[in-house]
């Protein structure tokens, strides 16, 4: 008796669940026809015009290197290009490099400072260096350059480090603090008790919870400084030292201001590539360093 009315109760309840999930299913199908309709056509046009450079630099066209068949005759045309792209490789290579290893050493500490001590104008000195964010640009680059020639570092590639790096600190700075901000100051109090000084804390116990915020930090740095175009332009007057943004530039009008449009090509495809490799691998990390501090308070 007890058996027939739990099965009378319950057969119900089961037969006007399955039309809800239907309908539910539906409408979450409907609603997100849009989405994906409006991703997909983002996709297409961010990806498309890479898309097409990678492909007509192997493609065989008239004025380019490459005009019999498919193969790497522009890929060939830019190695040979002045120094070779090897030593522009090479210099983008150090001035990325330093530019990462800087803007990361001094944003960690600057971070760390920010967020976990309390000092005489901490603000009003956050504040000034968020400021540099409202200059433009270009506007420093000539006074840079007259401060470079003072110090010895003119036409050099660690001088075009540092003001690549210059120009990353405001925004590698405010992604640390808020990164530190968001772990709870328990940890690092527990590390100090157990008998670790301010920077103990910070190596053992905080640089592994804001090692997102160093990843985001530190990709920004790398496609700024990689891809990079006006500093080497005003900073490098050698050619040896050009970065390969620069002589990719250059390799345009090599030729009585004829474009070599196919090694052009190659060149924006040797550029995008890195960036490419590098987003894709880090980007699970990426994610999480913009979203460290987004609920914060």
């Amino acid at each position: 008796m007890t058996e027939t009315l739990t099965r009378n109760i319950v057969a119900p309840k089961a037969r006007h669940t399955r039309p809800r999930h239907g309908r539910s299913t539906a409408a979450r199908i409907a609603y997100g026809i849009p989405y994906w309709v409006f991703t997909a056509a983002l996709a297409v046009i961010f990806l498309y015009p890479l898309i097409w450079t990678g492909v007509s630099s192997f493609q065989p066209l008239a004025g380019t290197s490459q005009t019999d068949g498919w193969g790497f005759g522009n890929y060939l045309a830019l190695a040979d290009y002045q120094a070779g792209i090897w030593v522009y490789l090479g210099n983008s290579l150090i001035v990325s490099g330093l530019t990462v290893a800087l803007t990361l050493f001094i944003s960690l500490l600057g971070g760390y400072a920010f967020a976990r001590f309390s000092f005489p104008g901490k603000n009003v000195l956050f504040l000034v260096t968020l400021a540099i964010l409202m200059v433009p640009y270009a506007t420093l680059l000539i006074p840079l350059y007259v401060i470079l020639n003072e110090v010895g570092l003119q036409n050099s590639l660690v001088g075009v480090a540092l003001v690549i790096t210059m120009f990353q600190l405001p925004f590698s700075m405010f992604m640390m603090r808020i990164s530190f901000e968001s772990i709870p100051r328990e940890m690092d109090e527990a590390a100090l008790v157990d008998g670790c000084s301010s920077f103990g804390a910070l190596w053992r116990v905080l640089l592994p919870a804001v090692k997102p915020g160093l990843v985001t930090v530190g990709l920004f740095a790398f496609l700024t400084a990689w891809n990079d175009f006006m500093a080497p332009l005003i900073l490098i007057s050698d050619t040896n030292r050009m970065t390969l943004p620069l002589a990719v530039a250059n390799l345009r009008g090599q030729v009585q201001g004829v474009v070599d449009y196919g090694a052009t090509e190659a060149g924006v495809v040797v550029l995008a590539l890195p960036c490419i490799v590098l987003f894709l691998i880090l980007q699970r990390h990426y994610v999480r360093g913009f979203m460290s501090g987004a609920f914060k308070g």
